[in-house]
C-alpha cells in the first residue's frame, strides 16, 4: 500500500494534461513547476483546475488505501504522506516535482474533511486579498497547523508542521519575490486590483 501510495502520488499531472490535451510540457514554460498555478498561468483555467483536482485526488485516495484494503494497521496519514513524497519526487519525473500544497490538502480531505473545508476557505480567501497563491498556501497551512495542535491532533498536528516548514522551503524563491514586491499574482483579488488601478494613474 505504500508503493502504491508513492506511486498515485508520483503521477505528474499537470505534465500529463498538458501534453495529452495541449501538446505543451509544462515544465518548459512560466516557472516550469508542474502544479496548479503553472498550469493556470501557462494553459488557462480549466487545465489549473483539472491538475488541482488530480492532485489533490491522489492525495485523497492514497490516505483512503487502509480502507480500500481493509487494512488498519497504520495511520491512514502514513499513506497520505507517501503521496506527497511521490508528488515532490515522482519516479515518473526524474524524481522532480511540484510544491505538495494540493496533495497535502487531498490528505486532509480524506483525513479530515471538515479541516479541510476550513483550510479551502482560508486559502481562497487569502487568494483573494493577496492574488498570491504561494502567500495563501502559506498561510493556510500555518494556521491549519495550529489549528490542529489546538485540538489536540497530536499525529496530524506533528505532519502539519513538518509539511508547513517543507511548504516555506519549496515557495523559497517565492518568498524573495514577495519580499521584493514582484510575485506572481493571479488576474483577480483586492490586491490585483488596486495595484493595476494605481499602475494607471
Amino acid at each position: 500500500m505504500l508503493i502504491l501510495a508513492y506511486l498515485l502520488g508520483s503521477i505528474p499531472s499537470g505534465v500529463w494534461v498538458g501534453k495529452l490535451f495541449f501538446h505543451k510540457d509544462i515544465r518548459q514554460f512560466g516557472s516550469g513547476n508542474i502544479g496548479t498555478t503553472n498550469t493556470y498561468r501557462v494553459l488557462g483555467p480549466i487545465a489549473g483546475t483539472l491538475v488541482m483536482i488530480l492532485d489533490i485526488a491522489k492525495g485523497s485516495i492514497a490516505t483512503m488505501l487502509p480502507v480500500f484494503f481493509h487494512s488498519y494497521t497504520i495511520s491512514p496519514l502514513v499513506f497520505g504522506i507517501a503521496a506527497i513524497l511521490g508528488h515532490t519526487f515522482s519516479i515518473f519525473d526524474h524524481f522532480k516535482g511540484g510544491k505538495a500544497v494540493a496533495t497535502s490538502a487531498g490528505m486532509l480531505l480524506a483525513y479530515r474533511p471538515e479541516l479541510f473545508l476550513i483550510a479551502a476557505g482560508i486559502w481562497i480567501s487569502l487568494i483573494f486579498i493577496t492574488s498570491m497563491v504561494s502567500l495563501a498556501s502559506m498561510i493556510a497551512f500555518s494556521i491549519i497547523t495550529i489549528i490542529a495542535f489546538a485540538m489536540q491532533e497530536h499525529l496530524l498536528a506533528i505532519l502539519a508542521l513538518v509539511l508547513t516548514i517543507f511548504i516555506f522551503y519549496r515557495h523559497k524563491t517565492n518568498i524573495k519575490r514577495i519580499l521584493a514586491g514582484n510575485e506572481n499574482l493571479v488576474p483577480f483579488g483586492l490586491y490585483y486590483w488596486w495595484r493595476n488601478r494605481n499602475q494607471q494613474k
